[in-house]
């Protein structure tokens, strides 16, 4: 989708908020969704379809959902912006959290017979990765996941780059040891030896689980409290986000 700039704000700027009101969000009446979604869909075709909306705690701004993203406009869809909403009071990041909450994921619920599962030390924290092959990001990640302590990973083989991904994902699901396969290969280079016949890959099944979880490409990051994070990330910031989630599980 190409970056969207209607009006008051660049894409990616922050939203210095000064006097916030403290009125609680809800949800926009039905006539002034539907108005708004179909100026939107007239005017900003690219636009994913807005599926809801509600009040923010800016006067005259609201929150526009259009699935796994965020944007805001005015009450009658005339101005766009697409950023980050900050709460200066506080240095919270109002729409990080917003993300998070309707992105968020039972990571307990996932089927763990279709990831290859490894630990480092106790094992008692979780990582989930969905992860292509072929993907130079993912190999970046996989180096910086080997730093950590006391974690166990679960990653889940998707082939969304091209045939040759979904060959690797089969040839590694398929090795004697599917672990050290996928580890050779992501740290290495090592290439995995050629699959000899069926061997139950869930590849396909892997792809239609990232699908519906709007997992639109590849390192994707879930965490033990259902959050997630987008792309590759350094040890320092997973372990901040590791240990973020602990605490939520904990309190």
């Amino acid at each position: 989708m190409k970056p969207i700039v209607k009006g008051l704000l660049t894409a990616g700027l922050c939203l210095s908020l000064l006097g916030m009101a403290d009125a609680q969000s809800g949800e926009l009446p039905a006539a002034q969704l539907a108005a708004i979604k179909q100026k939107l869909a007239q005017r900003v075709p690219d636009l994913p379809p807005i599926e809801s909306a509600r009040t923010t705690p800016v006067s005259g701004l609201v929150e526009l959902r259009a699935g796994s993203h965020v944007f805001y406009a005015d009450a009658t869809g005339d101005h766009l912006i697409e950023g980050h909403m900050i709460e200066t009071r506080t240095q919270r990041n109002l729409t990080e959290e917003r993300l998070d909450e309707i992105n968020r994921v039972d990571v307990a619920a996932l089927p763990t017979k279709d990831a290859i599962v490894w630990k480092a030390g106790t094992g008692k924290r979780r990582l989930v990765v969905f992860s292509d092959p072929n993907c130079g990001y993912c190999k970046q990640l996989e180096r910086e996941i080997q730093k950590l302590k006391d974690v166990t990973v679960h990653t889940y083989l998707i082939g969304i780059l091209g045939e040759d991904s979904r060959v690797k994902v089969d040839n590694i699901w398929c090795a004697r040891d599917r672990t050290q396969t996928w580890l050779d290969w992501m740290l290495q280079g090592n290439t995995p030896p050629k699959a000899m016949g069926l061997c139950g890959s869930p590849g396909q099944r892997n792809l239609a689980l990232a699908q519906k979880l709007r997992v639109n490409g590849t390192p994707a990051i879930f965490f033990d409290d259902g959050s997630r994070l987008p792309g590759a990330a350094n040890a320092a910031t997973l372990e901040q986000r590791l240990a973020k989630a602990s605490s939520k599980a904990g309190s």
